[in-house]
């Protein structure tokens, strides 16, 4: 069996206790945007990227904080619930389904404490282009599905929401807004979207680096 890189900046010790604590990872714009653990989306685009253990235990941690801000986290039992087996430290199967989570930056660990996020974001345009070509087809319809955004209360959001998603595939503000216009956006909408989702990706990539 290969070893697995060293999870970054833990402390030590942290993932060899009984148990951890758990917090949501606030991020506004994916808590906002983003897909829940347990939803169809999910399950039909991340599931195959991310690998079925991983999702599960995401959807474990959702499910547990509906009822609570913070969770003590028994790593024995949750590998247990998820049929991993826990032995080996970092090498084990369990470690393994917790170092996706943070590889793919669905999970991160702050001074003592584990943070997972509570959303997914859209798959990225590389992660798109790994879909096999069945899901990869299905994916361009949802996302054109996504295009055809009815007036409403509710249109802005869904427009930034699709712009943002948009802007993952690496396209850039005026190809957002000119694809979004194209499919019967409303333009005034377009712009709007696209500027805002333009505005956040800059923020978000500006405090990354």
């Amino acid at each position: 069996m290969s070893s697995i890189p060293s999870l970054p900046a833990v402390p030590p010790g942290l993932f060899t206790r009984p148990t951890i604590t758990v917090r949501p990872w606030n991020d506004e714009l994916i808590d906002t945007l983003g897909f829940d653990p347990r939803s169809a989306y999910v399950e039909r685009y991340w599931l195959g990227i991310l690998g079925p253990s991983t999702v599960w235990f995401m959807r474990r941690l959702a499910a547990a904080f509906d009822n609570s801000p913070e969770i003590r986290l028994d790593l024995s039992a949750m590998a247990t619930e998820l049929g991993l087996g826990h032995k080996g430290g970092r090498h084990s199967p369990f470690m393994r389904t917790v170092w996706r989570c943070v590889q793919f930056d669905m999970a991160r660990v702050v001074d003592e404490d584990f943070e997972v996020r509570r959303k997914l974001p859209p798959l990225n345009r590389r992660q798109v282009q790994r879909l096999p070509d069945h899901l990869r087809e299905s994916h361009e319809h949802w996302q054109a599905a996504q295009l055809r955004i009815p007036p409403g209360e509710s249109s802005r959001r869904r427009a930034r929401a699709l712009a943002m998603s948009l802007l993952e595939l690496d396209v850039d503000a005026a190809a957002v807004e000119q694809r979004m216009a194209a499919c019967g956006v409303p333009a005034a909408v377009a712009q709007e979207a696209a500027a805002w989702a333009w505005t956040r990706h800059t923020e978000a990539r500006a405090a990354a680096g």
